[in-house]
């Protein structure tokens, strides 16, 4: 599915602790987190902590998740480089730019207005494939640029959004928090040539609520 890392010590210390060894083999996932610098997305102040396995607040409520969760939701994705990917919550721009490395094409969509438009310039600035930024309401998708061979949501879905399921190329993959505030699984769906689902459960995780109609059905303050 996946190429297997070269021993150590060719990854940096923190690669090798916080994900080589719990479970991150995808060789193109671990290139890609040596070449995007996490500091690059959070505050000035915060850049110190960037490479601590914790999320950073990035305001709005919101934070950069943790370098390990997002290395699980990559390789479930399985992407080999030629895919079209919709990552569903900008955020900081760190999970756009990243499957910028491990992908053909990036579509990327942000509910906050501070949130997408600070993002896009780091997107504009770090990107390698083609970086597409919105902003909207992600639960929704991109409906015109559909089918997406992947999708990853950076926040967690009381229940699959159908939209994202409708979006979602026969073959494609998935990736995305479900639960309450209380109990989430980051969980890998992929779709079958019928348009069924098959599920597989990753790990307990704890994200930020996705918004909008197919989300909690909440929407920014104005």
């Amino acid at each position: 599915m996946f190429s297997t890392p070269q021993p150590s010590p060719q990854w940096p210390r923190w690669i090798e602790a916080q994900l080589c060894r719990r479970g991150i083999q995808d060789e193109r996932v671990l290139r890609a987190f040596v070449r995007v610098p996490r500091a690059e997305f959070v505050r000035r102040s915060d850049r110190a902590r960037a490479l601590i396995d914790a999320p950073i607040s990035i305001g709005c409520g919101q934070t950069v998740s943790q370098p390990y969760v997002i290395a699980v939701s990559l390789q479930a994705l399985a992407l080999t480089g030629s895919e079209r990917v919709l990552d569903v919550g900008t955020g900081s721009g760190y999970q756009a730019v990243l499957l910028s490395h491990l992908a053909a094409e990036v579509y990327t969509i942000e509910i906050y207005q501070t949130l997408y438009i600070n993002a896009r310039l780091c997107i504009e600035r770090l990107q390698k494939a083609p970086v597409h930024t919105r902003m909207g309401d992600g639960s929704l998708g991109w409906p015109e640029a559909a089918p997406f061979d992947a999708i990853v949501s950076g926040a967690r879905a009381p229940k699959l959004p159908p939209s994202l399921v409708a979006q979602l190329a026969p073959g494609g993959r998935m990736v995305i928090p479900i639960g309450d505030e209380n109990r989430q699984i980051l969980v890998r769906y992929e779709k079958l040539p019928d348009g069924s689902l098959k599920k597989s459960a990753l790990d307990p995780v704890l994200f930020v609520p996705l918004l909008g109609k197919e989300g909690t059905g909440h929407y920014p303050d104005a």
